[in-house]
Formats: structure tokens, sequence, C-alpha cells
């Protein structure tokens, strides 16, 4: 192979639990691209929440052990399996998923879950890309029916998802309102697409947020944080409105009977379920987007592998998101 290496350093996981269980080792093999797939030398990985759940062994979906999590990277194409047409070794890109890892020096993807990475973008947006706009793509209009002129919140905008859906969101003509929890976090919101921003860490935001929204009130909520928010968004919504719930940190109690004189809805957001041709349209809109110039993500923490364990104790425990958390590996 044209790496001329055989190792690769990349974090493993042997046990799920806390932070702790992520292992960097320096003897990991080299993994090697079936028909199909691509080597992707990672310049840059996204860290999400999901992976922080996904290691303590609490989410629905559990890897088999051990394994390397990480699945937005952005790269060069190091190899090419059999039958791999669109693309060829040297080609910058970026992935949605990785079958190995994206948490290394090097990873493998199916080539129907990577894409071109425009010139217009660096690796550290590339990393940026996949789960936060696929996901808010995905929350807004395959399942969220999203259409302008409507009135969004984004609950917890400030961060890699919420920043997405905020840019989306205005380039397709909602009116965007947003949540942060730092004076910090409310000013990228409004650089990126919010026309109002308010900080949930004040007692009276949510006046504010139905003061603003009217008598209507809000047609579409993008949750981030359901088991504390969920409740509340039910008061906040519009005739018909939908809260899309896209993070939850645990179990709440809501009164049923709030979502029965609007006709409102709540609906659950996985892009581990999106059918292939659901992700397709996503990808569709996500590179149009940064063709036309209004989609571009916003880099936030950025942390070298050896404090991968710092970065997953960080993301949850952060006073407030500030863009896209990164792992920046070459």
């Amino acid at each position: 192979m044209a790496t001329g290496r055989a190792m690769m350093r990349a974090v493993r996981v042997f046990e799920f639990g806390g932070p702790e269980v992520l292992k960097l080792q320096s003897d990991v093999s080299l993994p090697v691209p079936k028909a199909n797939q691509v080597l992707i030398k990672v310049h840059t990985c996204g860290i999400n929440p999901v992976e922080t759940y996904i290691r303590s062994g609490t989410y629905a979906r559990k890897p088999d052990l051990p394994y390397t999590p990480g699945s937005d990277v952005a790269g060069v194409i190091e190899a090419v399996g059999e039958r791999v047409t669109a693309f060829k070794n040297g080609d910058r890109v970026f992935t949605l998923r990785t079958i190995s890892g994206g948490y290394a020096e090097y990873a493998v993807a199916s080539a129907d879950t990577v894409f071109p990475l425009s010139d217009k973008l660096d690796f550290k947006q590339g990393a940026a890309l996949g789960i936060p706009y696929f996901t808010a793509s995905h929350a807004l209009f395959q399942k969220g029916d999203a259409k302008a002129g409507e009135t969004l919140l984004v609950h917890g905008a400030s961060g890699g998802v919420g920043i997405a859906a905020c840019q989306i969101a205005r380039a397709y003509g909602l009116k965007v309102l947003g949540t942060a929890g730092t004076v910090e976090g409310m000013n990228l919101v409004l650089k990126n697409g919010a026309h109002k921003v308010f900080n949930h860490r004040k007692k009276d935001y949510l006046a504010q947020i139905k003061e603003t929204a009217g008598e209507e009130g809000i047609d579409i909520i993008i949750e981030m944080l359901a088991n504390v928010n969920l409740a509340n968004d039910l008061l906040l919504l519009a005739k018909g409105g939908r809260v899309m719930i896209v993070g939850s940190r645990g179990p709440i109690e809501i009164n049923p009977r709030d979502t029965m004189v609007k006709e409102s809805s709540i609906r659950g957001i996985s892009l581990f379920a999106a059918s292939k041709e659901e992700l397709g349209e996503c990808a569709a809109l996500v590179l149009a987007g940064i063709e036309a110039g209004w989609l571009k993500p916003a880099v936030g923490p950025e942390y070298p592998l050896e404090k991968v364990t710092e970065a997953h104790r960080d993301i949850i425990h952060s006073q407030g998101a500030l863009g896209k958390m990164l792992l920046l590996i070459h």
C-alpha cells in the first residue's frame, strides 16, 4: 500500500464507561479499504455529544468492543478499494460516517458516505459538516416539514447542530430564533443566521421568546436538551407545531394535554435511522450550500488526540457550546 506504514495512532475503547476508557494507542493496525471503500488520511475529526453516550454504554446503539469512535472526518484520500470510481488518491474529502473510526490517523469509510471537500473550506470546517449539517437538514425538512415563513426556535443553538440549523433555516426563508448559555455563544448564534437570540440561563427567557413569537407561537423547535426543556417547549408551540428532539440526556415528565389543544407533535431525530435516499437529499443540500457560500461551519474548541478524554468531559460539562468541537490529528 502507498502509505508506507503498517501501524497508526488511534483511540480505542475496550470497555464502556467514563472518558477515562478512551485509550490512545500507537500500535493500531492501519485499516485496509475493501471494495467500495476508501482509506482517508485524517487531518481533523469532529466530536459529537452522541459519541459520549455511545462510549458510556447508555446509548441504544452499542458497537462491538473494542472500537474507535468518530464519524466526521476531513482529510485526503490515501487509497481506494475496488470499484471506487468517484475518488482518487489525493482528493480532499469529508465523511458522514466511518467504518474503522475517526479518532485515528487513518480511517476507512464507505465511498457512499464520503463527499468532496470544497476548496472554500479548510479541513477543520470539513470535519464540522457531516453529523451537524446532515442532522439539521434531516430534522428541519425530512422530519420537521419546515416551510419558508415559519418561525423556528433552535433551543441550544451555539453548538455544531445548532449553528447548522440556524444557517440552513435562514437560507430557506424561516424566521430563526436561537438560545445560548453565554454571551460568546449568543454572539456566535447571531452571526450565523439567527434573527434574535436569548440567554437560556436567564429565568425570564421563555417569556421573552413568547413575546417575540407573538400569539401564533413557534412552528418548529429543534431541541438539544429535551430532558430539561421539553415540557416548556410544548407551551411555546403554535397550532400544529413540532418539537424535533435532537438531544436528550435522561427522562422528563410532560403533560400530554399540552399537545392536544394545538395538535402539536414531538418527533425524535436520529441520523442513524435516516434512509439512503434521505441522506442523499441532505448531501445535495449541504454541497449546494457550500457552493452558494452561505454554509460555513463554525469551528469550536480544538484538541490534540492526546487530550481526547478532556474533550469528552468538556463537550458535556462546558458552560456553553461554541461551534463544533474538533480533534486535530495531522
